[in-house]
């Protein structure tokens, strides 16, 4: 028995020094430490799941107040609380600080924000006092959203500040730095009321903390645009990126190169190979000591991003000369398509509960593939796009990567990095279901969706900022020759709204892909009996005109009355690749539009239109020019009699004896038929104001 006895007391006696030696991580905080607003924030707060993934070695103590501010002049100083003596007493190893959110509060920042610095050094030199071994990480501040009530009041911008000076402390206060913004700003799912996160949150919370304290982030991975099949955008530096475990060696091989990198500290590597020409196939493989990624069938091309709603997601059997094209796309062995098609559609019926999960978790667009062209491959891809590399393939004698993640009834907004709507237009994001900013039908279609629902922030692809977090981040910076467009059928209602939406669109992508001169490529609106496209139609054409490396497509005469989704989508490609030819490539031997409107000028009472493009003006069916209208300063249009005079137009109307204003195919659905030696259509226009020749 006493030898029992003794053996007991060692084991105990070793237990209580492996207990003792366990490793101790002190999470320091507010609110969103604490866990507020989580039922059964004991078993789910972040400390708590950080502590289940970091195992018995470790001890995890929540140091969490609600409320608490940074500042220690703010409205309740972290520094006073009895949670800070109760962390600086328990001498931890690991120091996690999250504070900052309450100090965005008018009682706080503008009062007091000078001091941010001086008092977060003063914080951080409190935890090194109390254990000279401490390592110390801050973190970037998790997400406030713009339901909150105070955002455009001032927290949004003293938000931004704060993050601002928390980076730089990190750098020069010899922390870490820990980014918990990044990973929840795309889920506001995850925050009932716009500054807590729930449950879900604090798990990505816990295992963004994880990943920081322990290096591990899972081992080596790559891009989902990444595979065989791939086509890398020639005659640019490739660079290639990836995570991995903090300070892992990863080896890249590309062609006979090779090139070293080491993850960071959360986890980032990238690697940059010389620009290379046109070819292929080649190998490309990514290794580390514990993991090998091969890829075969590797090319050097083109790469274009086709993106906006149905016209640009309809598929080639959809369309006319289907069968002709699906039977040569064997042959088009040059082609690569990367598609990204929707777990469900936006048609009119109730999601089931797996829809609604995956599309909260950003899941509604699936991964990707690449794939080689044949048949069965380009008939399930978007017709545009397969025409449009067809051409450029054939053009420019190289391999054509087309990604593909268009949406039908996805509105321009939907597109838009959160960040730019934040700032520059947050109306649009507010009860964006009920709000003006969205068509009618849209809002309806959406809400009936998602009518099963229990999460009162459901998500849906038709929500602003959603695509862009479900189908632009994904791709990754993957590097594209430029973006091909056809999207406003869900944004026609509001010219005005939907001119400042594009150009916000092309800020937050060219931004995102790092080219200020990110090539846009779009489709103008076709024909329809809608009675707003007409003045659609031309707000499109003066964008191509105002906005940098932006061209436009003519398509209204390609329409259909009763049918917003036109099958004759062979020609809209074309032009597509026709106006990439000339103005991407610089092959300027091919013509790139139809005529397009550039002056018009009153002699007498006749109106002289001149255009650009205008070789070999004339009618698309040898009848007699159709389409054109002109007024006088009454505002009342008449038919005009219309001819051409070799490179210009000529009017004139009984009707008007001093016209001072002209359009041409103003109808929703029109038949106006100008064309050039190309064959390519004319845009509808209108011109008002004009004065007499001088």
């Amino acid at each position: 028995m006493k030898a029992r006895h003794t053996l007991f007391c060692l084991l105990l006696l070793c237990c209580l020094q492996l207990a003792a030696e366990k490793i101790r991580v002190a999470c320091v905080g507010n609110s969103v430490t604490y866990g507020m607003g989580i039922s059964n924030r004991e078993q789910y707060a972040y400390p708590v799941q950080l502590q289940q993934l970091l195992g018995d070695n470790y001890e995890v103590a929540n140091f969490g107040h609600s409320g608490a501010t940074l500042l220690r002049k703010g409205h309740k100083p972290y520094n006073k609380l009895p949670e800070c003596k109760a962390a600086l007493d328990f001498k931890a190893d690991l120091v996690v600080i999250h504070l900052g959110l309450n100090d965005t509060d008018p009682r706080n920042w503008p009062q007091h924000g000078d001091d941010f610095i001086a008092d977060y050094r003063a914080l951080i030199d409190s935890f090194k006092v109390a254990n000279a071994k401490a390592k110390i990480w801050i973190c970037r501040m998790t997400p406030i959203f713009h339901q909150h009530r105070r955002f455009q009041s001032g927290t949004r911008d003293w938000h931004a500040l704060i993050q601002k000076r928390i980076e730089q402390i990190a750098q020069t206060a010899g922390v870490g730095l820990i980014d918990l913004y990044e990973p929840l700003h795309k889920r506001p799912d995850l925050f009932p009321d716009a500054l807590h996160p729930n449950a879900e949150g604090a798990s990505i919370l816990a295992k963004t903390v994880y990943g920081a304290l322990t290096g591990d982030y899972g081992g080596l991975s790559v891009p989902q645009t990444y595979g065989s099949g791939m086509v890398l955008q020639r005659n640019c530096p490739i660079s290639l990126h990836g995570k991995a475990n903090a300070s892992e060696k990863v080896v890249v091989k590309f062609k006979s190169k090779k090139r070293t990198a080491y993850a960071d500290q959360y986890g980032n590597w990238q690697v940059t190979f010389p620009e290379e020409k046109a070819g292929g196939p080649y190998q490309l493989s990514f290794e580390t000591k514990h993991k090998k990624i091969s890829l075969n069938d590797v090319w050097v091309g083109e790469v274009w991003l086709c993106s906006g709603q149905s016209n640009m997601e309809m598929r080639l059997y959809e369309c006319e000369e289907a069968e002709k094209y699906i039977a040569a796309a064997d042959t088009l062995t040059r082609l690569h398509f990367f598609n990204m098609p929707a777990i469900c559609s936006t048609a009119n019926f109730e999601w089931e509960d797996a829809a609604l999960d995956a599309t909260n978790k950003l899941g509604y667009l699936l991964p990707g593939e690449w794939k080689r062209c044949n048949g069965e491959q380009a008939k399930n891809f978007s017709a545009i796009a397969f025409h449009f590399g067809r051409l450029l393939s054939d053009s420019l004698d190289c391999h054509v990567g087309l990604i593909c993640n268009a949406v039908g009834g996805s509105a321009t907004e939907s597109w838009i990095d959160r960040g730019t709507l934040e700032k520059d237009y947050p109306a649009i994001l507010y009860n964006w279901k009920q709000n003006d900013h969205s068509q009618q039908w849209v809002r309806e279609r959406a809400a009936l969706n998602i009518k099963r629902a229990t999460n009162a922030q459901q998500r849906h692809p038709y929500e602003p900022c959603y695509l862009f977090e479900a189908g632009i981040l994904p791709l990754e910076r993957y590097e594209v020759k430029g973006v091909l467009w056809y999207q406003g059928e869900s944004n026609a209602h509001n010219v005005e709204l939907h001119e400042m939406l594009f150009g916000q669109l092309q800020k937050s992508w060219r931004e995102h892909w790092n080219n200020p001169a990110l090539p846009f490529y779009f489709v103008q609106l076709s024909s329809i009996n809608r009675a707003s496209w007409p003045h659609f139609r031309d707000s499109q054409r003066r964008l191509a005109e105002t906005l940098p490396h932006t061209w436009m497509a003519v398509s209204s005469d390609l329409g259909d009355p009763g049918n917003v989704h036109p099958r004759r989508k062979r020609e809209v490609g074309e032009r597509l690749a026709a106006a990439a030819l000339h103005h991407t490539y610089g092959k300027h031997h091919v013509v790139p539009d139809g005529p397009a409107y550039r002056q018009a000028v009153r002699k007498g009472n006749k109106l002289h239109i001149y255009f650009d493009h205008a070789n070999g003006l004339r009618t698309a069916d040898g009848q007699p020019l159709r389409g054109f209208e002109m007024a006088g300063a009454d505002g009342l249009y008449h038919a005009a009699e219309a001819r051409i005079e070799k490179d210009h137009i000529i009017l004139q109307s009984k009707e008007v004896d001093q016209p001072c204003a002209v359009r041409y195919g103003w109808r929703p659905y029109t038949d106006a038929n100008l064309i050039n030696s190309a064959t390519f259509p004319a845009s509808t226009f209108r011109e008002e104001n004009i004065g007499a020749a001088k």
